[in-house]
């Protein structure tokens, strides 16, 4: 079966917020794998340029990956879902036998080359630019959702 993994750079601060990422993270142990990888926050930024912050956040998320796992950026340019296109992008690639859907969500300046290159696809939650910390919720969420349209189950409205 597939799993899942959320990548993120650096700890949510905001209590409640992670409340709610918890909650949601515990809901969806009941459908799929679920996982969400935390990058530390890389030390003495103000010494480093936007672009080399973007290197280094780059080689740290590259470095989570194995040679078999599946790409995909959280990116404002990216391709925008309805929720139910995205519980069937889900089930698309659970077909497919991935081993693991590796989803991450970039650090204040966005992506490196490297990172680009190593993708497989990329998506946008809204043409809205929200906080780092509110895009981890949104995707557990929206993952969560997902399953439950694929199973059918009370929760998402048309």
């Amino acid at each position: 079966p597939m799993k899942i993994k959320l990548l993120a750079i650096g700890k949510t601060d905001d209590k409640n917020l992670q409340v709610l990422i918890d909650t949601y993270q515990n809901r969806l142990k009941h459908y799929i794998n679920f996982e969400i990888d935390i990058i530390p926050d890389l030390k003495k930024v103000k010494n480093l340029s936007e672009q080399e912050q973007k290197e280094k956040e780059g080689d740290l998320i590259l470095k989570k990956l194995t040679p078999t796992d599946e790409l995909i950026l959280l990116d404002e340019k990216g391709k925008e879902f309805r929720s139910i296109d995205f519980s069937e992008f889900i089930q698309k690639k659970m077909n497919a036998g991935i081993k693991q859907l590796v989803l991450v969500i970039g650090g204040p300046y966005g992506f490196s080359e490297a990172v680009y290159k190593a993708a497989i696809g990329k998506i946008s939650l809204s043409k809205m630019t929200f906080s780092h910390q509110m895009i981890r919720l949104f995707i557990v969420e929206q993952t969560y959702r997902a399953f439950t349209i694929l199973k059918n189950e009370p929760y998402h409205h048309e």
